[in-house]
């Protein structure tokens, strides 16, 4: 199913390679609101790779990440084998959990180092990097998991309707419609645990 998301009218695939960090946010654009967002910006500030998928206005078609995994694309083929490690944002919505960002995936010491740069930029939510507090369909850590491709593994970052500027409270906001404070914070502690994360001469770019 993901090679023909890709082929429908609207629908643009962004691969930019820079260092060996990386960002993903394949559910982008219409879909998974805000994501693109988080992981472009995250991205250009920190000198990171990036991978995304934006559907446009009136699509909202949901490959599973498994899916995505097994099939890719020469884009995401080329970013996979590029990056090192990789933070992959997306958006989620469940009861109970809309103050909890969740960091899951295979990498768990960069789970908790991305968690540990998350709970500074964002002290009013949970930021849950134990795997067993993670509702298991949220976990992140099947092997075809595009998260888990890169040879160092990553992170799945899951993010509530809030922390995106999507929830009811944000209307009333009186910056509106500026950017959501908590988009920006957001964006700084993905910068910081992007720059911060040990580059070791293997996660070079090749041109560094």
């Amino acid at each position: 199913m993901f090679d023909r998301l890709l082929a429908h009218e609207g629908v643009v695939e962004v691969c930019e390679l820079r260092s060996r960090f990386g960002f993903m946010a394949f559910h982008g654009g219409n879909l998974e609101r805000v994501t693109d967002t988080v992981a472009s910006e995250a991205a250009a500030r920190s000198g990171a790779s990036l991978y995304a998928v934006l559907q446009p206005h009136g699509l909202r078609w949901h490959v599973p990440s498994t899916d995505v995994g097994r099939v890719g694309s020469p884009a995401m083929r080329r970013f996979l084998d590029h990056v090192d490690v990789v933070v992959a944002v997306h958006g989620y919505g469940r009861a109970g959990f809309f103050t909890s960002l969740l960091v899951g995936g295979g990498n768990r010491v960069l789970a908790g180092h991305v968690g540990r740069h998350l709970r500074d930029s964002l002290p009013a939510y949970r930021v849950l990097d134990d795997l067993d507090a993670i509702p298991t369909p949220l976990r992140g850590v099947h092997r075809d998991n595009p998260v888990n491709l890169p040879r160092g593994g990553g992170v799945q970052l899951e993010l509530p309707p809030r922390v995106r500027g999507l929830a009811p409270l944000r209307r009333h906001w009186p910056g509106h419609p500026g950017r959501w404070p908590h988009v920006e914070a957001l964006i700084a502690g993905l910068t910081a645990a992007a720059t911060s994360w040990p580059v070791r001469e293997h996660d070079r770019p090749d041109d560094a």
